[in-house]
């Protein structure tokens, strides 16, 4: 994370008496219970009034949150937290160990069916329990008495306590869930939480308003009296409404506004662990889409040439210009491989420029010469003005260098998002931010089946990399599987990485302590207003 401090804006219609922050949140999000958002907007609300056992400070190092202190076996395979006795909910109730066990295998229910249950495989029998082979009890979740938690790993894992900052991992009431399990989260009476804001009210397509958690356990330190997530989706509009001093901070101006404000110091650039791709429909629910583009995207070759067809230097440079990456690797720059910090992006796969003869030639092995006889595809993407302008560069890119045809689709956010989860498209933007800081984060989202595996990919190959990986101890050698991993990933092609992102967020000079994780949330537990 690092801080924010406000960076221009002096139109000011928020009164500097008031500690009051409007923050524009984008596209509605569908949900905002913890064990089910899959969201950037609903992890960023669920970021910021529920916790975890512990935090992530300013400086990405683990801090106490409902846990105060915690210890870890000798073998790294068991760990005690104890909870701090003055950890409240929202409604004054305590916080009790069995809330977490709750949450935990709440998320873990197959009947859930929650996108990020594999995030809780590494709790001893929780990838059993997601598949029905085993009975919760058997679960590696001990609930000592109200203030201890006892958790068992299935293999020791050197980030488990970072993934007890995500919110997957943040506790629920189960006699408020079990009331309205589809909607409790997205109704201020019943949205229980126990962070350090909490919903005040919920008015859709307008804005989610949240207030200080009297109640949460380190209120004292909270300076803002009052949260406003506004639901403007089109960039243009939420820089429209920052100018007018409607907003007070926002986030992916639009692109073609970016390096002016960027100039001009009205925005700034953050480090942000993510790559924006292009997810290709390798499963069989594809033919049900175009049984003729489905064949074609079966073949590896066709794949790749897609994916060599594309200048990612003119995108970033003529398209996106806020400081983004070509991204010549799936895996994002940024991570380190070892405590030497060494960058684990140490290899491209092919060029940032286009590579239109060895495209040609892939395509043309694969049984379409210079693009004849290829069946047209088409592109899904969610409503933005920015989504739109990189869609029409791809489009004409592979028009241009392929001779291919591509119909553009656009889809509301929520309806894209079950359009992608249903594998109902044959290609369509892709984006994943780092849960956390290890390539894990990026490569076990495609295994077999994976909850967030929305193309359908599946190799044994791969799918053993990746497992041995998480069952290797020795550093050196977890990361060689992991990078022989990427390489099975990048040779089959399923996902076409198009580049790395940066954070580019606009903020008035009044606004001060907001932090911007690389993980992809916006925390306001230390922002306030500078009066």
């Amino acid at each position: 994370m690092t801080a924010l401090a406000g960076c221009a804006g002096k139109d000011n219609a928020n009164s500097k008496k008031d500690q009051i922050i409007r923050y524009n949140l984008g596209a509605e999000p569908k949900t905002l219970d913890p064990g089910l958002t899959n969201t950037t907007e609903g992890i960023t609300v669920a970021a910021n009034s529920f916790e975890g056992l512990l935090r992530l400070d300013e400086k990405e190092n683990i801090v106490p949150g409902v846990a105060e202190k915690w210890e870890v076996s000798s073998d790294g395979l068991k760990y005690t937290f104890n909870l701090r006795k003055d950890a409240k909910w929202s409604d004054g109730k305590s916080v009790k160990a069995e809330d977490f066990k709750y949450a935990w295998q709440r998320a873990l229910d197959p009947n859930i069916a929650s996108e990020y249950a594999y995030q809780l495989f590494y709790i001893k029998n929780g990838e059993a329990f997601n598949k029905g082979k085993v009975k919760a009890e058997d679960l590696g979740i001990k609930v000592i008495d109200d203030s201890k938690l006892e958790v068992t790993l299935e293999y020791p894992t050197s980030y488990f306590l970072s993934l007890t900052a995500f919110p997957t991992y943040s506790p629920v009431r189960k006699d408020i869930v079990e009331k309205d399990p589809k909607a409790w989260s997205n109704k201020a009476d019943t949205f229980v939480c126990n962070g350090p804001f909490k919903m005040q009210e919920w008015k859709l397509k307008d804005s989610i308003n949240f207030v200080k958690n009297d109640n949460y356990w380190n209120a004292k330190s909270i300076k803002l009296d009052s949260l406003q997530f506004k639901l403007l989706e089109q960039a243009s509009s939420a820089l429209s409404a920052f100018r007018a001093g409607q907003i007070d901070f926002m986030e992916a101006p639009p692109l073609q506004e970016t390096p002016k404000l960027l100039k001009e110091g009205v925005a700034k650039a953050y480090p942000y662990l993510g790559t924006c791709y292009i997810s290709l429909n390798v499963s069989p629910k594809a033919k049900e889409v175009s049984a003729d583009a489905a064949k074609a995207l079966s073949n590896p070759k066709v794949r790749k040439a897609l994916a060599l067809a594309i200048d990612r230097t003119q995108i970033v440079q003529n398209v996106t210009k806020g400081g983004q990456k070509p991204a010549t690797a799936f895996v994002s720059t940024g991570i380190s491989e070892d405590k030497s910090g060494k960058d684990f992006r140490n290899k491209d796969y092919y060029k940032p420029e286009a590579d239109v003869v060895e495209a040609k030639k892939l395509l043309a092995e694969a049984g379409y010469p210079d693009g004849k006889g290829f069946p047209k595809l088409s592109y899904l993407y969610n409503t933005a003005e920015d989504n739109k302008n990189i869609a029409e560069t791809l489009q004409d890119m592979w028009r241009k260098n392929l001779g291919i045809t591509v119909d553009l689709i656009n889809q509301e956010k929520k309806v894209f998002m079950n359009t992608r989860k249903n594998k109902e498209y044959l290609t369509a933007r892709g984006s994943w931010i780092a849960d956390y800081s290890d390539p894990m984060t990026f490569l076990d989202i495609w295994v077999t089946n994976g909850g967030n595996n929305n193309t359908g990919y599946s190799n044994p190959e791969y799918d053993k990399k990746v497992g041995a990986a998480k069952l290797e101890k020795d550093t050196a050698k977890r990361m060689q599987l992991l990078h022989e991993a990427e390489d099975i990933l990048m040779n089959d092609m399923p996902v076409i990485p198009i580049y790395f992102y940066v954070s580019v967020g606009c903020s008035k000079d009044y606004v001060k302590g907001v932090h911007k994780s690389p993980l992809g949330m916006t925390l306001f537990d230390t922002a306030y207003i500078q009066k």
